[in-house]
C-alpha cells in the first residue's frame, strides 16, 4: 500500500529549521497578547514610579531662628520668595540658588502677613506689634540694607494682608475690622467693621482674582464671608462647624474657592453657593493650618499640625501624595510656583524646603525619546490603576507610625458614628432622626 504524504520545500518555510510556515501581523493592535504585555509594562512603570520617588530636593539656606509663619511668592516672577517668622524677620529668597538674599528685621512680635506688590518689585509686612511696612527686593545701593519705603500703624494687631490683583491698593485683617489701604495715604482708605452684625476677628483676606472689588475672609467665629469694597455691603456669609485657617482663590475657576479648617478637612465652595461645600478633602490627622494652588487650578497642596504636606487633585478627595520629613514639624504656609513644578513649605521649626510637585518627576531638560518614554509609562498607569496590583503599588506611601495610628483612630470613630446614627434611624418610631449627607454637616449656618 502506498502512502502519499504532503511535501514541502525550503523555498517555503521562513527559517530552514521550521516545521511549518508562519503568517505574521505585525499591526501591535491585532497582538494577540497586548493586553497583557500592556499589564505587565503598567506594573514596572509603577514600580519604576515609586523607585524614583524623591520629592524633597532640599533646604533654603540656613532657615530663621524661629517659627516660619507666613509666605509669598511673586505674582510676575519665578525667583523671589518672601518669608516672615515668629521673631518678627523678614527674609528674602533666591530660588535658583536656594540661598538667602537678606534677612530684615522688621517687626518686633510674629510677622501675620507678607505680600508682594502687583509690579512685583515691593513687597508688604504686617505683623501683631500694629506696623504695615513696605519694603524693596533691593537693596540700598550706599548702605547695601533694606529700607522700608513706608509704614502705616492702627492701634491693635494685623492677622492678614492681601494685595490687589490689577491696582495699587491691599487690604488687611486685624482684630475687629477689615481695611483697604493705597501706598498715598497714611490711615485706611476704607474700613469694614461689623460687617455681618458683629466685631469679630477677621483672621484672614483674600482679593478676588477676577472681580477685583470682591473680598473674601475667615473670622474666628468660624465664619467664611464675602464682601463688596465698592459699597462695603457684606454679601453672605457661611458658619462652619469649626474655624477655617486659610483661604485661596482658584486661579483658573474663580468662582471656586478652597478653606484649610481646624476640622482636619480642607473644603471646596463655589462663591454663588455657600450652603455647602462642592468637595471634601480628608486624609490629614491634624488641623489644616494653610492651603496654595496651583497654577492650573487643577490641584492645591495643603499643610498641617500633623506635620505632612498633602496635594490633593480637584476632583478626588484623597490626597495623590503625601510629603513628610524626620524632622519637619508644624507645617504653617505652603506656596505654589508659578511654573507648577515645585512646592515650598514653611514649618515650625524654622527651616523653608524646596519639594517637587510630582515625585518621581526628573529634573532638568529632556531628550525627546525620555519624554515620550515618560509620556507612556503615565499613560500606561492611569489606565491601568483600578487593577488591583498597580492600584496597591501606586497608591502605597510610607507613613510615620504616629500618622498611621491617628488614622486608623479616626477611622474607628467614623465607623462608630455611623453605626450609631443607622442604629438611631432603624429604631426611630417619632421620625426624628435621618440620614443626613457629608457634605450638609458641614455648614451650621447661612447668614445673609
Amino acid at each position: 500500500m502506498k502512502i502519499q504524504t504532503l511535501k514541502r520545500t525550503t523555498l517555503d518555510r521562513e527559517c530552514p529549521s521550521d516545521l511549518r510556515r508562519a503568517s505574521r501581523n505585525l499591526d501591535p493592535t491585532y497582538h494577540p497578547l497586548q493586553r497583557a504585555r500592556e499589564y505587565t509594562r503598567a506594573v514596572t512603570s509603577a514600580k519604576l514610579e515609586r523607585m524614583f520617588a524623591h520629592p524633597l530636593i532640599g533646604n533654603l539656606g540656613n532657615g530663621h531662628r524661629d517659627s516660619v509663619t507666613c509666605s509669598s511668592l511673586s505674582r510676575r516672577s519665578l525667583l523671589p520668595l518672601v518669608s516672615g517668622s515668629a521673631d518678627g524677620t523678614v527674609a528674602i529668597w533666591d530660588l535658583t540658588s536656594r540661598t538667602q538674599v537678606a534677612e530684615i528685621p522688621a517687626h518686633t512680635r510674629v510677622v501675620t502677613g507678607v505680600v508682594f506688590a502687583v509690579n512685583g518689585e515691593t513687597f508688604y509686612s504686617c505683623s501683631d506689634d500694629g506696623f504695615i511696612h513696605q519694603w524693596t527686593l533691593h537693596a540700598n545701593s550706599e548702605q547695601q540694607k533694606h529700607n522700608s519705603i513706608a509704614t502705616w500703624r492702627i492701634p491693635g494687631s494685623f492677622k492678614s494682608i492681601d494685595h490687589h490683583w490689577m491696582d495699587i491698593s491691599f487690604a488687611t485683617a486685624s482684630d475687629s475690622a477689615v481695611q483697604l489701604w493705597t501706598p498715598e495715604r497714611s490711615t485706611p482708605v476704607q474700613t469694614y467693621s461689623e460687617l455681618w452684625g458683629s466685631d469679630d476677628t477677621v483672621t484672614t483676606v483674600r482679593f478676588h482674582p477676577v472681580e477685583h472689588h470682591l473680598l473674601a475672609g475667615c473670622s474666628a467665629d468660624r465664619g467664611i464671608g464675602l464682601f463688596d469694597t465698592r459699597s462695603g455691603v457684606a454679601l453672605q456669609k457661611t458658619i462652619l462647624r469649626m474655624r477655617s485657617n486659610d483661604l485661596q482663590w482658584n486661579p483658573m475657576e474663580p468662582m471656586n474657592f478652597v478653606v484649610a479648617n481646624e476640622d482636619y478637612n480642607a473644603y471646596t465652595f463655589d462663591m454663588r453657593k455657600l450652603d455647602q461645600p462642592t468637595r471634601i478633602y480628608k486624609g490629614h490627622t491634624s488641623a489644616v493650618m494653610s492651603a496654595a494652588w496651583s497654577p492650573t487650578g487643577r490641584e492645591f497642596a495643603t499643610g498641617s499640625y500633623d506635620r505632612t504636606i498633602r496635594i490633593f487633585s480637584l476632583q478626588e478627595g484623597a490626597a495623590r501624595d503625601i510629603y513628610h520629613t524626620k524632622r519637619m514639624q508644624r507645617v504653617m504656609t505652603v506656596q505654589y510656583t508659578l511654573d507648577h513644578k515645585f512646592i515650598i513649605s514653611g514649618s515650625d521649626e524654622s527651616n523653608l524646603r524646596l519639594w517637587k510637585a510630582r515625585a518621581s518627576e526628573k529634573l532638568g531638560q529632556l531628550t525627546t525619546r525620555e519624554e515620550a518614554a515618560q509620556q507612556y509609562r503615565s499613560s500606561l498607569v492611569k489606565k491601568y490603576q483600578h487593577l488591583p496590583e498597580i492600584k496597591r503599588i501606586h497608591k502605597a506611601r510610607k507613613l510615620p507610625k504616629v500618622i498611621k495610628k491617628q488614622t486608623a483612630q479616626t477611622m474607628i470613630m467614623k465607623e462608630s458614628a455611623d453605626r450609631k446614627q443607622a442604629n438611631r434611624v432603624k429604631y426611630d418610631r417619632k421620625g426624628e432622626h435621618s440620614f443626613v449627607g457629608e457634605r450638609k454637616k458641614v455648614v451650621v449656618k447661612k447668614v445673609d
